[in-house]
């Protein structure tokens, strides 16, 4: 067995935090530089080079790339051969989320209660998921997600019978839906199969893989370019004023479902798609 302190946790969930919120991952600051450059229309290349200023400027003077710093998802895979020691892991990933909000002056963006909307102040508490797997490593992600594009995201019920047909419509209907509201160019991530929230959190989860990087199944794979190219062909384009980038991805996961449903859900992030990875 591994021990780990949950006091490091607490602190590298902090940084994590705030790293996310004034920094593009590599991969996007990558696909957000290619965009620059294959934008056919004038208006969108503008915008773009916009967006590229925007990115710059944040990381020099370190101000937050986007003002809704979103509410802190975070996705813990942990190694069955660790143990934590000195206290609750809930309560721990809670404090470096309080920390990195609070000590890097980040907005506070999440109420006590759906309906009566009190701030907690600190944004938290943040939406976790564990994950069991096999080692003694801990693999941490944290994707602050802003609720422009996440409220345009869906879930779909389709029928068996809908089969890859419908899934290629329910994409593109989501998108379409979205329109300027996500911030495009945006990433979509897909979740296929499951049942009603698993097919979700595939969805959420396929945010978090790089942008160059395919699904290693197939038909999955062209899938994805296939609903990247058309998704790029709606006009719908930088800030939604037209051009031929709306998105940078379309990142797409499986998993088994019921003989009876074909469940599906399209989360879409906006241009920025925050998410740091750590291995501890």
């Amino acid at each position: 067995m591994r021990t780990i302190d949950v006091a490091d946790i607490t602190q590298t969930i902090k940084q994590m935090c705030i790293e996310a919120n004034h920094y593009l991952s590599k991969d996007m600051d990558k696909a957000m530089k290619c965009a620059v450059q294959a934008e056919k229309a004038p208006l969108g290349r503008q915008i773009l080079c916009q967006l590229q200023d925007n990115l710059k400027i944040a990381g020099e003077d370190m101000i937050p790339i986007c003002q809704d710093t979103g509410m802190a998802v975070i996705f813990m895979e942990i190694g069955q051969e660790v143990y934590f020691a000195g206290g609750s892991l809930t309560d721990a990933i809670n404090e470096g989320v309080r920390q990195g909000y609070t000590e890097g002056y980040l907005r506070k963006s999440v109420v006590k209660d759906p309906i009566f909307r009190e701030n907690t102040k600190d944004n938290t508490p943040a939406v976790i998921h564990y994950e069991i797997v096999e080692g003694d490593q801990v693999k941490i992600t944290v994707a602050p997600k802003g609720f422009g594009s996440e409220n345009m995201s869906r879930v779909f019920m389709l029928k068996p019978a809908d089969g890859i047909e419908g899934v290629k419509n329910a994409i593109i209907n989501a998108v379409k839906d979205a329109g300027p509201n996500a911030c495009p160019p945006m990433v979509v991530g897909v979740g296929i199969g499951g049942t009603f929230e698993k097919c979700a959190l595939l969805a959420k989860k396929a945010l978090t893989r790089p942008v160059d990087e395919h699904s290693a199944i197939p038909y999955v794979k062209e899938l994805e370019e296939e609903m990247l190219q058309k998704i790029n062909k709606t006009g719908i384009g930088p800030g939604g004023l037209g051009g031929t980038t709306t998105a940078l991805a379309v990142n797409i996961n499986t998993y088994p479902t019921h003989i009876a449903g074909l469940p599906v859900a399209v989360n879409i992030c906006c241009h920025v798609n925050r998410h740091v990875v750590q291995t501890l």
